[in-house]
């Protein structure tokens, strides 16, 4: 049996029209599940054989015509899509040209009758038995696409950051994506399309079918993953029993092993190329694929790993002359497609000896008389070295055993069933011995497999010991450059903090007479407090900073803008003198002046600054408080004056209403 199917020991559905047409209204199908126990048997609507199928996951849904399933190609394909992943649609009666239920239910010795139940179970039967053409309509490549999950919207306030978030969470789980498929082993190509923010999609073209991938389909908030197999250009049949034809293979052995499979025409059959595989890997997929006449290598002698392949099939070796130059090999492969140059060599190596043996293979045709299978006569002859007439007589005893008369007779021919047991005592013999050798290999290799898991604990152990040592210091590390860089912004702290020190000594010696190492050129100026604005946060923060007291010469660098209770707060400091500069409001400068609070322009005294205090000349400003004096004088005579003058008139007013 074919290790595609192991349908003998799994469920199949028989499927047939029991009534009515798919194009039309509400079919009905007779169904039969076969599994090799016994038959069940049911009629069924269309919905509800689709829903047995995803419950049952059955290895294999049978028909005598895959359209009783679909109307048309796009139905089928979309029927094809919604199978479960381990279930294959098998066309029981052949490819594109399928033979009548009847005569292929004949033929393999299963019951038959017209009833579409005794169709359906007899379509199970022969589906189980591996007679049959799977129907594809998908390759194994599947395409995972992880896309937006929402619109990025078309406006408002937060649009920039909408879409970069929803690019940011695409570009997140294409990572995750990836990051799973690596884990997995499995081959793939990306696409991106960057977008403002992260990823506005990304499509994984990953080699394997849909069951194989590690990651679903599914949607969340911002993103949507999609899983979708690609599509073959129409519609494909692979038959459930490969035919073991004679072939000639052609091995190139080293670090990749690869290896091709030609036909005994010529024709490359299929080729291959492992890195990992072993021995036993190689065999059981040539044996997959045929039976070696020859063993080809590209190189001379024949190398060992070639030599025992040989051996193993009891296949004839062949080598060239020479080694085979490299424009020579690309020259014979010129129209085969390869993967690597170790692929073209295997190919360049069987193709050689084919064309080595051409007129060896003609010749044995020529003999060959109608029925004789070419490959049988020609593996004994090339591998065997026997004579053609000596194979005919084998094959014609064969077939006849001692009896004269039954020799005269050609021999019958084999049923599929016999040539398959046949085929699977030669290939018994053939893997025995192999197996013989294998098993003391395997011993070996168990051997070295408990040294090396001996040397691999041991060098995790001293690499989980490193790691934490380079943990430690990167931490160390980082930590002291944070605290080197503390200590140089303290150093920069520090010094700027002396030199205002330094500046505040001197502002604080001015305002303290009673120290006796104050210059004699200092004499003669006095402190000054700075305010930015005649605001109230400005005048509070000037006093956080360095006080406002009773008597002290306040500057102030912007009066305008100054009420009532602002002025009412700089009064309560009682400062000796207010410079000013810009306007002072009208209500301002009234609540200063009920306080008796010198107010005076700051042009009229020069200041010199040190940050945020200054100093001026004492002279300068006794003069701005003289001055002051002198207008504040004024200001009463003539409030005076415009009392009397308002009392009077109020007087007459009164005498003239008498």
């Amino acid at each position: 049996m074919s290790t595609r199917t192991s349908a003998l020991d799994a469920v199949v559905f028989g499927v047939d029209i029991q009534s009515g047409d798919v194009r039309g209204d509400a079919p009905s199908y007779a169904l039969a599940v076969y599994d090799g126990d016994g038959v069940t048997r049911d009629v069924v609507t269309h919905r509800k054989l689709r829903r047995l199928i995803d419950d049952e996951e059955p290895a294999i849904v049978a028909t005598d015509n895959m359209y009783e399933l679909a109307a048309d190609k796009d139905q089928l394909i979309h029927f094809l899509g919604s199978l479960p992943a381990d279930t294959m649609l098998v066309q029981v009666t052949g490819a594109e040209q399928p033979e009548p239920l009847s005569r292929v239910a004949k033929r393999h010795g299963v019951p038959y009758g017209k009833d579409p139940m005794q169709e359906a179970e007899a379509a199970a039967r022969l589906a189980a038995h591996n007679v049959g053409h799977e129907v594809s309509a998908f390759t194994d490549t599947t395409e995972v696409k992880v896309s937006r999950g929402r619109s990025t919207g078309s406006g408002g306030w937060s649009e920039d950051r909408y879409t970069r978030r929803i690019h940011g969470s695409v570009k997140k789980r294409a990572r995750e994506v990836e990051s799973e498929l690596e884990d997995a082993n499995l081959a793939y190509e990306r696409e991106v399309r960057e977008a403002y923010g992260g990823f506005a999609n990304a499509v994984f073209t990953v080699e394997a079918r849909p069951q194989d991938i590690p990651v679903s389909r599914n949607r969340s908030g911002d993103v949507r993953v999609e899983i979708e197999r690609e599509r073959r250009d129409g519609i494909e049949f692979r038959p459930l029993a490969k035919r073991r034809d004679h072939v000639v293979v052609g091995i190139d052995p080293g670090t990749t092993t690869a290896v091709a499979i030609v036909s005994l025409e010529g024709e490359v059959l299929d080729v291959w190329s492992s890195r990992t595989s072993d021995t036993a890997d190689v065999i059981e997929w040539i044996v997959e694929r045929g039976r070696p006449v020859i063993v080809a290598a590209d190189v001379t002698p024949i190398p060992e790993t070639v030599e025992k392949f040989r051996r193993s099939f009891d296949a004839a070796g062949w080598t060239p002359d020479s080694d085979l130059p490299v424009d020579e090999k690309q020259h014979r492969t010129r129209e085969q497609p390869y993967d690597n140059d170790h692929q073209r060599d295997a190919m360049a190596a069987a193709l050689y000896a084919i064309d080595d043996h051409a007129d060896q293979f003609d010749r044995i045709a020529d003999k060959l008389p109608p029925g004789i299978d070419r490959g049988e006569v020609t593996a004994r002859v090339v591998a065997g070295e026997e004579s053609v007439e000596a194979v005919l007589t084998d094959l014609r005893d064969d077939g006849g055993g001692e009896d004269d008369e039954a020799a005269e007779h050609e021999p019958r021919e084999l049923t599929e069933e016999e040539q398959r047991i046949k085929d699977l005592e030669r290939q018994v013999e053939r893997l025995q011995s192999h197996v013989e050798t294998l098993e003391g290999r395997v011993e070996d290799r168990d051997d070295r497999i408990d040294e090396l898991e001996s040397e691999l604990s041991l060098a995790r152990r001293e690499e989980r010991t490193q790691v934490r040592k380079d943990r430690e210091v990167n931490r160390l590390e980082q930590k002291a450059n944070r605290l080197e860089r503390e200590r140089d912004e303290a150093r920069e702290e520090v010094e700027d903090l002396e030199q205002k020190v330094e500046r505040m000594k001197a502002l604080w010696k001015l305002d303290h007479s009673n120290f006796s190492d104050v210059s004699a050129e200092k004499e003669g100026l006095v402190p000054v407090k700075v305010v930015e604005k005649f605001t109230k946060g400005a005048i509070r923060e000037a006093d956080e900073q360095y006080g406002i007291a009773g008597g002290d010469v306040v500057y102030i660098r912007d009066a305008s803008g100054a009420g009532r209770s602002t002025a009412q707060l700089m009064a309560e400091f009682d400062p000796r003198v207010i410079l000013k500069e810009g306007g002072l409001s009208e209500i301002a400068d009234e609540i200063l002046f009920e306080a008796e609070v010198p107010v005076g322009p700051a042009d009229d005294v020069a200041m010199q600054e040190v940050d945020e205090l200054a100093v001026a000349r004492e002279d300068d400003v006794e003069a701005v408080i003289d001055d002051w004096h002198d207008r504040a004088r004024e200001r009463r005579k003539q409030r005076k004056a415009s009392m009397v003058d308002q009392v009077i008139s109020e007087h007459r007013a009164g005498d003239n209403e008498v």
